[in-house]
This record gives C-alpha cells, sequence and structure tokens, in this order.
C-alpha cells in the first residue's frame, strides 16, 4: 500500500514537473517578438472597422473578431499614453467606421482627455462617406486638434434618419395573422407586425431621441470646431461636400493624402518618431494600474437571454446568457479582494426570466456591501434597463438609448398560410388552455385573458422595481416608462440614469463608493476571467490552423447574414425570446 501511495504521489509530482515546463515553454513561445516601446513613438489608430465591446473566448467569436479593438483598449491606451513622456502624439484614420453614437461619445472623451496633455491629435479621412452618410465618423473625427481630408474624398454631413421596416402588408399576404400586444403605446417593437407605418406615439418617441442625438453632435461638432450651432445645422442642410468645399467650410484643417499628413505630424513634433497601433503599445506599455484594490468589470453585451453568452456568427451579433452573467457577478461578489463591481450594458432586451436572474445577481452585490456601477454602452433599453436599475451608479453617455421600460408578447397564427401550401394539422389536448401557445389558431377567449394578465404581470413587475431600485415614486415611473425609449440625456432628466460618461466615469464612481483614495492604484479584473496562454494553446492546438478554418468559415457566414436577418425580421427564424426587448436601430452613419 505504502509503494502505492509513493508511486501516486511520484506521478503527481512528474506531471506537475511537466506542466510548469510546458507552462514555461508557452510563456517563452508568446513572448517572441514582443518588444518594448520606443523612446519617441506616435500612436496610431484605427478606427475604419468600429469597435466591439468586447472579444468572447468561444472559438468562432475569438477567430471571426480577431484583431478588433475593443472600447476599453482605446479608453486605457489612450489614458496611458497621456501619462506616458514617450508617446508624443497620436494619429487616427477615421472615415466610414459603423458606430453607435455612445461609442463615438465614448472615444470624444477619451481622445479630449489625451489632448489635455498638451500632444498632438490628428484625424485623417480618406473620406467621409463616399457618397454615402459620414455623420457618426465626422462626428468623431472633430474631437481631434486638426482632421485632413484626402483630395479625392468627401464629408456626407447630411443629419440622421431612423428607418423601421412594417411587414404586416406581406404576412397578410402569405396569410400569417399577427395576435400581439404591448404595455404601453409606446413599446413599438411588435409594431412591425401588426402596421404599416409609425402610429402617433412611436413616431413621438422616434422623433424626440434622433432630436436629442442630432442635438448633440451639433452642439459637439460646433465646439470642436470653433462655430455656432445654427452655422453647423445650416451645413447640415447643405449635404455633402467634396474636397476644397470642406476645406471652404472649415469642416477640415487641410486636405492631404495620408503620407502627407505624417510628414506634417512629424516637422511638428520636432523629432523622427516610430509608430505604434493603440493595441499594440497597449501591450507592450500595459494598462498603467497597479497591483491596488481591485474593481471587477463585467461585460453584459447582447440579447438577453437564458443560457450562456456567445457570439453569433450567423447574424454577428453577441447574446447576453443569464447563466454567464450571473456567474461572473456571483464570483465578484464571493472574491474577497473585490472592492466594487462595474457592470458594462449594452443590450436591446430580450428574456424577461433571464433578466430577472441577473437582477437578483445586482441585488446580491449591494447586499454583500460591494458597490455597483453600470456603464451603458450604445444600448440599454428594456432588459437591457431591467438588469441595471438597481444598481448604486448609473452612467449613460448622451447618445444612449435606454429605458423602453415596458413589455410585448403575442403569437403567430400561421394556420391559413399552410393551408395555401395544402397542408393541414391537427391534434387532440388534454387541457381547455393547452393551445395558448399553438400557432394553429387564434387565442380563445380564456386564453386571451391569460394573455393579458401576463403582460399586466410583467409590466407591474418592472415599474415597481424600477421604482425600488431607482427610489422614484411609482407614479413618476409610470409616467416615463410605457415602453418608451430616451437618450441617455433625457433619461438623465428624468432620474432614469445617475451621470453622463463612459467607462472612466463608471470607475471613478466605483472607486468612490468603495472608498479607496483617489491616490491609491486600482487593479481592473475581468470576470469571467480570459484564458491563460496555456488554456487557449491547449484549446487550439499548437498551429493556428483552427483559427483559419473558424475565419474561412467566418467569411461565408458574413456573405449570408443579410439573408440571414431578413429571415429574422419575417419570423421564418426562431428568435430568442424578445418579451422585454426594443427594436434594432442602425449605427449612428
Amino acid at each position: 500500500m505504502k509503494k502505492i501511495l509513493i508511486g501516486i504521489l511520484a506521478f503527481i509530482g512528474a506531471m506537475a514537473v511537466l506542466a510548469l515546463l510546458v507552462a514555461t515553454l508557452l510563456g517563452v513561445v508568446f513572448s517572441v517578438g514582443k518588444e518594448g516601446v520606443p523612446d519617441v513613438v506616435v500612436l496610431e489608430l484605427d478606427l475604419e472597422k468600429g469597435l466591439v465591446e468586447y472579444i468572447p473566448d468561444d472559438p468562432f467569436g475569438a477567430a471571426m473578431l480577431s484583431g478588433a479593438v475593443t472600447v476599453r483598449d482605446v479608453v486605457d491606451g489612450l489614458a496611458r499614453g497621456a501619462a506616458d513622456d514617450r508617446v508624443v502624439g497620436l494619429i487616427a484614420r477615421v472615415g466610414n467606421g459603423r458606430f453607435g453614437l455612445a461609442q463615438i461619445q465614448e472615444i470624444r472623451d477619451a481622445v479630449e482627455a489625451f489632448r489635455e496633455s498638451g500632444k498632438p491629435t490628428v484625424a485623417f479621412a480618406e473620406t467621409f462617406g463616399e457618397v454615402s452618410p459620414g455623420n457618426g465618423s465626422y462626428y468623431l473625427a472633430t474631437a481631434f486638434d486638426r482632421i485632413y481630408l484626402q483630395p479625392s474624398g468627401d464629408i456626407g454631413l447630411n443629419g440622421l434618419m431612423y428607418e423601421s421596416p412594417f411587414i404586416s402588408g406581406a404576412l397578410e399576404k402569405l396569410k400569417v395573422k399577427a395576435q400581439m400586444d404591448q404595455r404601453y403605446e409606446y413599446k413599438n417593437a411588435m409594431n412591425m407586425y401588426t402596421e404599416t407605418g409609425y402610429t402617433d406615439p412611436h413616431r413621438e418617441a422616434m422623433q424626440a431621441l434622433m432630436d436629442s442625438q442630432f442635438g448633440q453632435m451639433v452642439d459637439g461638432i460646433a465646439e470642436s470646431r470653433g462655430l455656432a450651432s445654427d452655422e453647423v445645422r445650416a451645413l447640415f442642410d447643405q449635404g455633402s461636400f467634396l474636397g476644397e468645399a470642406a476645406l471652404e467650410s472649415r469642416l477640415v484643417d487641410g486636405i492631404a493624402y495620408r503620407d502627407e499628413v505624417f510628414t506634417l505630424v512629424q516637422e511638428e513634433i520636432g523629432l523622427e518618431p516610430e509608430y505604434l497601433y493603440l493595441p499594440v503599445y497597449l501591450e507592450r506599455a500595459g494598462r498603467g494600474r497597479g497591483r491596488g484594490k481591485t474593481i471587477a468589470l463585467v461585460y453584459a453585451v447582447g440579447a438577453v437571454i437564458r443560457g450562456t453568452s456567445e457570439y453569433e456568427p450567423l447574424s454577428g451579433s453577441f447574446v447576453m446568457g443569464s447563466d454567464s452573467v450571473a456567474a461572473a457577478l456571483r464570483s465578484a461578489i464571493d472574491d474577497p479582494r473585490v472592492e466594487a463591481i462595474v457592470m458594462r450594458v449594452d443590450s436591446p432586451g430580450g428574456s424577461y426570466v433571464a433578466s430577472d436572474t441577473i437582477w437578483r445577481e445586482t441585488i446580491r452585490a449591494r447586499e454583500a456591501g460591494k458597490p455597483l456601477v453600470i456603464s451603458m454602452g450604445n444600448v440599454a433599453a428594456s432588459g437591457g434597463y431591467f438588469v441595471s436599475m438597481s444598481a448604486d451608479h448609473v452612467v449613460a453617455q448622451p447618445g444612449t438609448i435606454t429605458g423602453s421600460i415596458g413589455v410585448l408578447g403575442g403569437k403567430m397564427n400561421t394556420s391559413a398560410f399552410w393551408e395555401r401550401l395544402g397542408i393541414t394539422f391537427d391534434e387532440v389536448h388534454t387541457s381547455a388552455n393547452t393551445l395558448l401557445y399553438s400557432s394553429g389558431q387564434d387565442y380563445s377567449e380564456s386564453e386571451y385573458a391569460i394573455f393579458q394578465a401576463w403582460l399586466d404581470r410583467v409590466y407591474t413587475d418592472f415599474t415597481q422595481r424600477v421604482s425600488q431600485g431607482r427610489g422614484m415614486p411609482i407614479e413618476g415611473v409610470r409616467e416615463i416608462a410605457k415602453g418608451r425609449v430616451w437618450s441617455g440625456e433625457d433619461a438623465l432628466e428624468r432620474d432614469l440614469v445617475d451621470a453622463l460618461g463612459g467607462l472612466s466615469t463608471a470607475m471613478e464612481l466605483a472607486r468612490e463608493a468603495a472608498g479607496i483614495p483617489e491616490e491609491e492604484k486600482v487593479r481592473i479584473k475581468v470576470f469571467p476571467r480570459k484564458k491563460t496562454p496555456l488554456e487557449a494553446f491547449l484549446d487550439k492546438g499548437p498551429s493556428s490552423s483552427r483559427e483559419q478554418v473558424f475565419q474561412s468559415i467566418g467569411g461565408v457566414l458574413e456573405r449570408l447574414r443579410p439573408a440571414v436577418k431578413a429571415a429574422e425580421t419575417l419570423g421564418v427564424l426562431e428568435q430568442h425570446d424578445r418579451t422585454l426587448s426594443m427594436r434594432p436601430l442602425e449605427p449612428v452613419r
């Protein structure tokens, strides 16, 4: 027996040594080519492809988003560069990136903070739109000291438009009957299936949201370019500015090609700098935070579903799985080193039950004495607001889309559609309301009463929790709820959020709430933790062949996305539960 025990211990020891050798070898492999930061460096930032909130660990997400830049990387990289004496300037390529307005404002804030260091910031664009809208990218570019436009380029400055599809006519021709209802008149996601155009409340909410966002863009451009707001509105009315016309209108500071811009920057600096892309610089320099008190960062991104968080390659979108986000919050709550939690929410909503699961963990965080601060991204509405409403502090950008406190639901009766194809169904059932969810018939009187009672229960629950979480009288909540969306700017006036800003603002509020002195260093720890190089190595294998396979498949899926989105719109493909959801809006262009 003793010999067997010694043998087991020897085996365990040998395996431990082997694991240490593998880890050391992998550490060497992964560090190959990792150089330091040059003594004189200009940061480069490519914003042509837009940004993502985070890169998931799942194989498809990691492969298809390989090389993508995250919002946090830009914010942290610019903050690190501003304090680094080796960094002497910033050049960014802008032009056609598709951003949500809140993301644009987050990057604008980071660039303006970098400018306070006195280091030059330059934006270069081949074009802002090229016979297409360039509103968002130009608004982003105005955060820089100077803007240069390629001689052949133009600025598509033609204002905002929100356009919504309505397919009730198509459903009628297909003999598909939408039986849906909502709480209340502003909860407009279902209108696509039941209307042929905007209802009055739908139009009112969309117009107010668009006017708020447009006003923010106008005022931001005016302040940055030294123009009056009325002048900027007049420029938007003109539409497009080609080359020299953009210069004459004071929208840009010069007409130049890329190489000429780099020469101008080098002449201004008076040195011969090296150039580093911002993500590379951040990797080499680190995020500049020490090993002090820990603040947890949890990502809650995408449509809310029950289950795990994933990247959906067919649609190119994220889903926020209640299992994943709740587990991340539990880990942060249970970690004795975590002083406060910041949750980044970018979600149009989804499942009521899944939202409730995540909400419960936000309550547990507060009960555990760990301050919770929400940082809203482009959208935190309906279920996205549900998971946010009970935090200690809620931070949104002025352009964030939030609110949508309401519920919708229903079903499609497809029996007539199938009959036209010569397909019929028959059934037997056990109980009075067995066919409540059947797509083969309309609601019966008793089934419709059950459906309406469910809508009332969810709406009452949602509004009561907003009242408790936000410390507002229920009457006041009901006045601003009704399913209506608000910009972050308007939400602040209605006490739906506490402050305007981005991740940096949320982190500072978390620090203050946790009682961490301003001079003390903090450590930001993402939950759940990222896989180590060893775990990634074991998952993907010793070569990049698997990643290449995923990227190849991803290229095919990207070409299928328009068809997939059309099929989802028509209801051909099953969608996630969207009882607490808002209608998706296109990014600002």
